[in-house]
């Protein structure tokens, strides 16, 4: 039986793994894996940006582990001989009426202890002649980053291995008996443990539910969908470039990502995904699933939270290649039809629905008990922050522990 048992193997499940075992070098610590490796999903197809922490709430999670998790992921990039591609990112406003956001986010931004400039007309175009801005000025964020997330999750599986952690592949759950402290597995191992970690990702609040926690929310997954610009296109676009978002809504809109194989990529949508591995098609469709998150984005639509309704229709009409040219060119007036190809890409961005709010949540969620901890809504910056995030699970672990000690004596 091991000392500590984590439900998952993406980003935030090896980190984990790592942190819990340099702290407790002689627990046996075993990661379940439902795939034929780590990072399938999320983590491993996420867009590989290192992002600044600029765009999240001031005191939040988010705001405080993203600027110094981007360092670390940076520096890990380094120590491992991982591509980076330091090419940092531009924000620029598509319409005139996005001047007042991006002031907000140039105040955010100095909050969080994000270095940002500002450029002018002459500015920008010295150093993005393919971008354009409705109001002339646009902000630059220097330190943002892409990187290769299929390479650090590798390198990281095999770090953690070497130090004695158990990697079980092929290992998905089938039932959880939170009081007898076991996990069955579909292939019918029983397993105890003294210690559980829920960082399942797209998994993680049905997971949750069979401990008996996260009854109020339900992950609703949406679906990133990126096309490429063609080689022959003759368009160099070196930087990252971002539209001025909403903060009320968080979706980042469509954006250019130079990937560190020379590719840049474009997009992703933000359309939803009617199960948590619906990439394409039908498949991963679930019927029960399908009409549950169908029911939640209904509410959120019902009550327009946060601005959901003109979210939805910008998003449904970027679905298609039409809609998706006019997001690229409000970014990049050059790029015409015949630039795109399809990508392979496709990400599912997992955000955390409270049913009783009947609204998408911003910042990580977690939830624990005596026994067990479940990381709810560890959704983007996740990857990013990831090894400060393992260091405040392992904290709020040896905290809660400690507190338990205190009230049994």
């Amino acid at each position: 039986m091991p000392d500590i048992l984590i439900i998952g193997a993406g980003i935030i499940g090896l980190a984990l793994a790592r942190e819990l075992k340099r702290r407790q070098p002689a627990a046996s610590i075993v990661v379940l894996e439902k795939e034929t490796g780590p990072g399938r999903h999320s983590s491993g197809r996420n867009s590989g940006v290192l992002h600044s922490g600029l765009y999240y709430a001031p005191g939040s999670l988010k705001a405080r582990l993203c600027r110094q998790g981007a360092l670390e992921m940076a520096d890990w990039h380094e120590q491992h001989g991982i591509a980076l591609n330091r090419c940092g990112k531009i924000l620029t406003p598509t319409a005139p009426e996005d001047a007042p956001r991006m002031e907000a986010l140039y105040a955010r931004a100095q909050t969080n202890g994000v270095r940002v400039e500002r450029l002018d007309a002459q500015a920008l175009k010295e150093l993005e002649p393919e971008t354009r801005s409705a109001t002339g000025a646009a902000l630059w964020i220097p330190d943002t980053a892409v990187g290769t997330p299929a390479d650090v999750l590798k390198t990281l599986a095999d770090e953690i291995r070497k130090s004695g952690v158990e990697l079980w592949n092929n290992a998905e759950l089938a039932r959880v008996d939170a009081k007898k402290c076991q996990v069955l597995l579909k292939h019918g191992e029983r397993i105890g443990f003294g210690y559980a970690i829920n960082a399942a990702g797209l998994h993680a609040d049905r997971i949750a539910r069979q401990f008996g926690l996260g009854q109020r929310y339900a992950l609703l997954p949406f679906k990133g969908l990126y096309w490429k610009l063609k080689a022959d296109a003759d368009i160099r676009i070196p930087h990252l470039i971002y539209p001025v978002m909403d903060l009320r809504t968080l979706t980042l809109g469509i954006h250019t990502t130079p990937a560190t194989d020379g590719a840049l990529y474009l997009g992703p949508t933000a359309v939803p995904a009617f199960g948590r591995e619906h990439y394409r098609g039908l498949r991963g469709v679930q019927p029960v699933e399908a009409l549950r998150m169908a029911r939640d984005l209904g509410q959120m639509f019902l009550h327009d939270s946060e601005g959901y309704r003109q979210q939805a229709w910008q998003e449904g009409r970027r679905y298609f290649r039409r809609g998706f040219l006019e997001a690229v060119q409000a970014l990049l007036p050059n790029v015409r039809a015949e630039h795109l190809a399809p990508a392979a890409k496709v990400g599912l961005h997992p955000r955390l629905f409270d049913r009783l709010r009947g609204v998408l949540l911003k910042d990580f969620v977690i939830e624990q008990d005596a026994r067990s901890l479940h990381i709810l809504g560890a959704t983007s910056p996740a990857w990013t922050s990831a090894f400060p995030f393992a260091r405040h699970i392992c904290e709020r672990i040896e905290n809660s522990t400690v507190a338990s000690r205190g009230q049994a004596g």
